[in-house]
């Protein structure tokens, strides 16, 4: 399969995957703060959607599991880590923190900065820096 329709697939699945995030409410994040809070007005129906995804996710991650390459021929791998140590429980804090407090995550800020919701690049401009700063202190 040629560059340009690898692409074109990757472009209807991210399309897709957005839809999603839309339909289901994970980009609204006054429904995902509202999910969150535990202790206060609780919104359970987002778990119902984890759990949807995970129903659906199952069976071809399994089968995915066992495969050398993607249906498209690219090498395909998992990772291989097993290991909890302090950089990923501080990255999961962090990540968690950053959710709690605003109630997106990157897809989720992608898909509102392309609906025309702008205050989403109050998030994502210091996620990229970050990220950026991530990679240019762990080279090598």
């Amino acid at each position: 399969m040629n560059q340009l329709a690898k692409n074109i697939l990757a472009l209807g699945f991210g399309l897709l995957f957005g839809a999603g995030l839309l339909v289901s409410g994970m980009a609204n994040p006054a429904k995902v703060i509202g999910f969150l809070d535990v202790f206060g007005t609780w919104d359970p129906s987002l778990a119902f959607v984890m759990v949807g995804a995970i129903g659906v996710a199952i069976l071809p991650f399994s089968l995915a599991k066992r495969q050398a390459h993607t249906l498209m021929g690219e090498a395909f791998s998992l990772p291989t880590a097993t290991v909890i140590d302090a950089r990923l429980i501080i990255g999961a804090m962090l990540f968690g923190v950053g959710w709690g407090l605003v109630g997106i995550c990157p897809a989720p800020a992608i898909s509102l900065v392309g609906l025309g919701q702008l205050q989403s690049l109050y998030f994502m401009l210091p996620m990229l820096i970050t990220m950026s700063l991530h990679d240019i202190l762990n080279k090598g």
